[in-house]
């Protein structure tokens, strides 16, 4: 029976025995990948996918030679959010050496493996979805970079202020899996006297009522906190924002990328290049449960001035000093 190209495998192809004989074999690492998306593009020794090629190149800056240390195994849900944990169970059957995911992939591993070493390539909220105790000491077999940063949500909520002034309410876009970051945002909005208004999605099908909502609140500006449902629909919701012309604040830079007007948030490439150091530590037998979860130190504010001229906003000229990147 024909399988999907979701799962799919590149270990099985590399791993040949040594040439020469009387040589003891060398042990080639494997080690899987989780993701939501494409998985041909996370598969191989040169993926076409800018954090899979971060994480090789990160290995191989440690030293690693793809097919003589290790290989990779992807599995992936192709876009089909209800099938991670299926393939997360498959993954897991592998027997794989350690597992590198981000995102709400990982939520879904818990629920397959509690021995199989996991690092996170960044994590939404793992203490608020129990992957691991503490930051200082995981606890469990959950480590490796979270994506969130102390106040980010009153940073990102300082920045729409910023670039959208006036006493409008700031409308957020959440879910399940952003719970905790909406929490803090409105801690942050409080402190500041500042209005929010909750646009709570419990599936993605919701997110063009969420809209509406807004633009019939008056909201004047929409910030976009990653959970489960926001970063796989990332291209929706940016065209959504244009049409309503709401000018729309994000934590990540992919949303830029797909349109979207503004993003200040970790480097995600960066993150992932990282993750490398924990997949390193693990394969020479560190304990994910006693590595230190770590947050993000490299930022990033991108703005695309193609959307504000689409949505009529006037980027002020102190932001646009600010910027990282400016997308014309």
């Amino acid at each position: 029976m024909k399988r999907r190209c979701a799962l799919i495998g590149t270990g099985g192809l590399l791993l040949a025995r040594r040439a020469a004989y009387g040589q003891p074999e060398r042990k080639i690492h494997r080690i899987g990948v989780l993701t939501s998306f494409t998985g041909a593009d996370y598969a191989g020794p040169q993926p076409a996918n800018a954090n899979a090629k971060a994480l090789l190149r990160g290995l191989g800056e440690l030293g690693y030679v793809y097919g003589q240390h290790y290989v990779t195994e992807v599995r992936s849900a192709e876009g089909n959010m209800g099938r991670i944990p299926v393939v997360a169970a498959d993954l897991v059957q592998l027997g794989v050496d350690v597992i590198v995911a981000a995102g709400p992939t990982l939520v879904a591993i818990k629920s397959a493996t509690a021995t199989v070493p996991v690092v996170m390539s960044a994590g939404i909220d793992p203490l608020g979805d129990g992957l691991i105790k503490s930051l200082s000491r995981p606890g469990s077999n959950f480590t490796g970079l979270s994506h969130q940063f102390a106040d980010g949500a009153g940073k990102l909520l300082e920045l729409l202020k910023e670039l959208v002034p006036g006493t409008a309410p700031m409308a957020v876009l959440w879910d399940r899996g952003s719970r905790s970051p909406w929490q803090a945002a409105q801690a942050a909005a409080t402190s500041r006297g500042w209005k929010l208004q909750s646009l709570e999605v419990k599936d993605a099908s919701e997110i063009e009522a969420a809209f509406k909502s807004a633009t019939d609140a008056r909201a004047g500006a929409l910030l976009v906190l990653t959970g489960q449902h926001a970063y796989a629909n990332r291209q929706r919701i940016t065209e959504l924002a244009t049409r309503h012309r709401l000018p729309a604040m994000f934590d990540l830079r992919p949303y830029v990328d797909a349109g979207g007007l503004i993003s200040y948030g970790a480097d995600l490439v960066d993150i992932w290049r990282q993750a490398a150091r924990f997949v390193d530590k693990i394969l020479k037998g560190a304990k994910p449960a006693e590595l230190p979860v770590e947050q993000p130190t490299r930022f990033e504010l991108i703005i695309n001035l193609k959307t504000a001229k689409a949505i009529g906003l006037t980027i002020p000229s102190a932001m646009r000093l600010r910027a990282d990147e400016l997308i014309e």
